[in-house]
């Protein structure tokens, strides 16, 4: 098997699995720990795995989340739900911002079933996915492109939104621990916190696995949205008064 094969189909098992062995990779492609070593390192380098002892993982670290490419990937029937909920809570005529993420690229692409609709955004998918959709007018907020994240930011963004407002926004975290929800990334973090404030209500879209972590930033309070849409019941509990009528 060639390098890029055998590193596709470390990916494959990854998107599966989450989670492999480095012992176990070195056995099932013939080929020495340290060549899987190698491999893991540029995947690693390319922002789409986390090395850990033993091994490597696509999970959410404090300073880790993986490419969007793979995330498009997972927990298909887990998004449906959420995007249905989420649904649930837009009205025809609304301003509707979505951000970056790929349960927002889910989403986004549902909203015409609510038109007519404004839609602001910086999430490219949302963008692709609606700039020819009848009864939607798109705002596409520019700014630095992030490849990993699949969605515009910086201070261009920010800008954008600051001179914009919206009835709702739907805001993505990929961990919630205590009564905070977090984000790696600081730019992307500083996007979320702008259409925060840009809206009347705010909406936190969180997949139930996320639920006690954390990572490097804070970036709300709980308490800062009006509504909290999860796909499941998840094992870390948070306080009956901050999880929203969106849950489910």
């Amino acid at each position: 098997m060639k390098r890029d094969e055998r590193r596709q189909a470390i990916m494959d098992l990854l998107i599966e699995a989450r989670a492999v062995d480095l012992d176990d990779l070195a056995g099932r492609f013939a080929v020495s720990k340290m060549t899987i070593h190698r491999d893991l390192d540029d995947l690693e380098q390319a922002g789409l795995l986390r090395k850990v002892r033993g091994g490597a993982t696509i999970e959410t670290g404090t300073q880790f989340e993986s490419d969007f490419r793979i995330r498009e990937l997972q927990d298909a029937d887990a998004k449906t739900r959420m995007a249905r909920a989420a649904l649930e809570l837009v009205e025809p005529g609304m301003t509707v911002m979505v951000n970056d993420g790929s349960m927002a690229a889910l989403l986004g692409a549902c909203l015409p079933d609510k038109a007519p609709l404004t839609v602001i955004t910086n999430n490219a998918a949302v963008i692709d996915r609606l700039k020819d959709v009848p009864r939607v007018t798109l705002i596409a907020l520019g700014g630095v492109f992030s490849a990993k994240f699949n969605g515009f930011f910086g201070v261009v963004t920010e800008a954008a939104l600051s001179r914009l407002r919206a009835d709702l926004a739907f805001i993505s975290t990929p961990a919630l621990a205590g009564l905070q929800a977090f984000h790696m990334d600081d730019a992307a973090m500083r996007a979320k916190r702008a259409m925060i404030s840009a809206a009347g209500r705010s909406v936190l879209l969180v997949n139930h696995r996320r639920f006690g972590r954390s990572a490097l930033h804070v970036l709300a309070d709980l308490a800062e949205f009006d509504s909290i849409i999860t796909d499941a019941t998840p094992h870390h509990r948070i306080a009956p008064r901050s999880t929203g009528r969106g849950s489910s």
